[in-house]
């Protein structure tokens, strides 16, 4: 734990200012002004800042909470309400002007923007989750805003146990970004809550997994926020076992994004252990029940052993019903596990292109996804 700047070798501060593809995470308190209304300067200071980094090339989905606290706003509720209804009928009131705000101050900038609504079904069912990621990695290269909330309208359980950091930190896994960064009230994590303690300092980086920081985080969010810094905790958490690095500062600072993607140490930054390859491939190997097998002939496992993706030409057999996106084993023709993977076809399309060409996908399913059945980077080798 380091809760004074490191040393230019010992910080990981160069990791943040290398990222290509970010998300960024605003609160409710931020968004609403604390309640009282939409911040339209706020919004538009982050609106400046990203068309700033997204002409240095940089890719970037926002996740933005304030649907339920504008709706408050506009319905004229002082206190969250805690009938599911009322919480209902506010994010539907609200999201209306949410996404009408981010539109025009994104358009000011000359950005285009997107809305998506998510729920936890859409990151916990494989199909969804493929096709969610496919929409918004679409979206960032074609250089759109992706404005992305929890679906409160019509999902009950995201809006009594969910939280926007948590989505955050699942968005980041699913469009593979290099870093998620939080914007809150706060500077970052401190030792103890500084609101209550004087002598609480602010904790400069270190890794996410580092279990000290969830009793230093403990605390709720406010009257209008659903989370707090625990939530944020518990976020970087998770992103960083996507190999995601994390960063939580405060969003009142003036140009904290771009101090941040300029690599100075602001906030608290909680980096992840390992490489995005290498937790994929870990998550891969350990933690996947395998759907299916795909049988393969000598010339795919030689290829797979040489660092090469799994083709349609070099499958021989396909057992099992999984869907895309599922784990499956790779095997020999005498049965020996050589790898897995997650395929790019489900099994009644890889029986119409086995031992067939690549090229000959599109002509045989009616589409192309990828080339590969499975391709390298989401395939893990036995040795």
């Amino acid at each position: 734990m380091n809760m004074k700047k490191c040393s230019p070798e010992a910080s990981m501060r160069s990791r943040i200012r290398n990222a290509h593809r970010l998300v960024i995470k605003v609160g409710s308190s931020l968004v609403t002004n604390n309640g009282t209304g939409l911040d339209h300067i706020a919004l538009d200071g982050w609106a400046r800042q990203i068309a700033t980094l997204r002409q240095g090339g940089r890719e970037i989905a926002l996740v933005s909470s304030g649907a339920i606290a504008a709706g408050m706003q506009r319905l004229g509720m002082k206190r969250r309400p805690s009938e599911m209804r009322f919480l209902q009928a506010a994010a539907a009131v609200g999201q209306m002007g949410l996404v009408e705000a981010y539109e025009k101050t994104f358009s000011r900038h000359n950005l285009a923007s997107a809305q998506i609504l998510l729920t936890h079904d859409d990151l916990s069912d494989r199909q969804r989750y493929l096709n969610a990621r496919s929409t918004l990695t679409a979206l960032l290269e074609l250089g759109v805003i992706p404005i992305i909330n929890e679906n409160d309208t019509v999902v009950t359980d995201e809006i009594k146990f969910g939280d926007n950091d948590t989505l955050g930190a699942l968005v980041a896994n699913l469009i593979e970004a290099d870093a998620l960064i939080i914007l809150t009230d706060q500077k970052g994590l401190y030792t103890a809550d500084p609101r209550r303690d004087p002598t609480a300092s602010l904790i400069d980086e270190g890794p996410a997994e580092n279990p000290c920081y969830e009793a230093m985080a403990g605390g709720a969010g406010s009257s209008i926020s659903k989370g707090g810094m625990l939530t944020k905790v518990l976020a970087a958490r998770r992103a960083a076992r996507g190999g995601t690095h994390t960063c939580i500062a405060s969003g009142y600072e003036p140009d904290i994004l771009l101090e941040l993607l300029h690599g100075k140490s602001v906030g608290t930054l909680l980096h992840a252990s390992s490489s995005r390859l290498a937790a994929r491939k870990q998550w891969l190997a350990n933690h996947l029940q395998l759907a299916g097998t795909l049988v393969i002939d000598a010339g795919a496992a030689k290829a797979l052993h040489e660092g090469r993706s799994l083709l349609p030409i070099g499958v021989v057999e396909v057992k099992g019903d999984f869907r895309r996106g599922e784990a499956v084993a790779c095997v020999n023709e005498a049965g020996e596990e050589i790898a897995r993977g997650l395929a790019n076809y489900a099994a009644s399309e890889c029986r119409r292109i086995l031992r067939k060409p690549s090229t000959d996908i599109e002509s045989i399913l009616g589409y192309v996804d990828m080339h590969e059945i499975i391709h390298r980077d989401n395939l893990v080798v036995r040795r």
